[in-house]
């Protein structure tokens, strides 16, 4: 078996053209989310890649430095988003980069690696498998995309559409629209909100590949998504919408006509994001065609130790979330991205 070096220094065309020849890549393994995220968050980000004794790239990990006296200090790959962790071509180039990710563990006094792998882990690393991503297969044609759904999912899409909604697709401009739905959802779920200039860095760092798609009503956004492409694949990984807009189905209108621009696009799959089996979300999104996708979250941490427990569900965050949801929208935009920079 070839040996391997592991280096942090590796261009950012050689990084991403590696990343564009594997199968199994995400766009979140594409240099330009190391920039996103320091620019957004200020975290550090090492860039593992290793090369073969030719000099060829043989294998990446992205890493994200997390740290705060709430959360503790851990690494992620990719942290914000659902996808990430490794990408290489063989078993010793996946040791190489795991012992190298270790070391970085141990140096910078991190308390895990968490790395996480869509539809396929890692032998061998203790895993958290509470999550899947919702995937539906795509027509060429949205006529027999439409013919697939059922006669209530129609009728929902038909509802917001003859209630005078319109759907758009575009960029910047879009992006107040987006942050205003976005924000206030965030806050009615009692969760802390992203900053605005996180998207803005996403738009302005993939430009040639992420939309925002708006669904409005008398020139009032009430629901909004942002649409990334890679290859042949279209995700939403970002989605609100008003509750009190419900009735009219905007979310059906926001997604039916997603799915348009994709299949217009050139795209064989739509990838509706993570969800909890059988909870709201996954339900909303398996009554599209889509079905689930395991995610692997898998650790490194010290021998003995306890696997991560940074989520909603956790008892210790749910006084935060109770409280969260009661305060004005824009004490939350104010604050909340001081909050979130540090929630993986």
């Amino acid at each position: 078996m070839p040996g391997y070096r592991v280096i942090q220094e590796l261009e950012p065309s050689r990084w991403d053209a590696y990343v564009d020849s594997m199968p199994a890549a995400t766009s979140y393994h594409l240099s330009a989310w190391g920039k996103i995220i320091g620019e957004s968050f200020g975290h550090r980000t090492y860039y593992l890649a290793a090369v073969d004794q030719a000099g060829e790239v043989a294998g990446v990990l992205p890493l994200v430095h997390m740290k705060s006296a709430l959360f503790g200090s851990f690494l992620v790959s990719v942290p914000f988003v659902n996808y990430g962790g490794l990408l290489c071509r063989d078993r010793g180039c996946e040791q190489a980069l795991l012992r190298e990710a270790e070391e970085l563990r141990q140096s910078c006094g991190a308390e895990h690696v968490e790395l996480r792998h869509l539809g396929a882990g890692i032998e061998g690393l203790p895993s958290r498998e509470h999550k899947v991503t919702m995937m539906l297969q795509l027509s060429k044609d949205p006529v027999e995309q439409w013919a697939l759904f059922n006669a209530k999912l129609r009728n929902q899409i038909r509802k917001a559409q003859k209630s005078g909604i319109s759907f758009r697709t575009g960029g910047v401009e879009l992006l107040d629209d987006f942050y205003d739905v976005f924000a206030r959802n965030m806050r009615d779920l009692g969760t802390p909100v992203y900053g605005k200039e996180f998207f803005a860095n996403v738009l302005g760092a993939l430009p040639r590949t992420t939309r925002i798609a708006a669904v409005q009503l008398e020139g009032k956004a009430v629901a909004a998504g942002i649409l990334s492409r890679y290859k042949k694949s279209m995700e939403m990984p970002w989605a609100s919408s008003i509750a009190e807009y419900k009735t009219l189905c905007p979310n059906n209108l926001l997604y039916w006509e997603s799915i348009r621009f994709a299949i217009a696009e050139g795209c064989a799959s739509f990838d509706f994001g993570r969800s909890t089996p059988n909870e709201g979300t996954y339900n909303f999104k398996k009554q599209w065609g889509a079905e689930p996708v395991q995610l692997y979250w898998q650790y490194l941490l010290e021998k003995g130790k306890a696997l991560p427990e940074l989520n909603p569900k956790n008892p210790k965050f749910q006084a935060a979330i109770s409280i969260w949801k009661r305060l004005p929208v824009g004490l939350t935009r104010l604050i909340g991205p001081a909050i979130v920079r540090n929630i993986p």
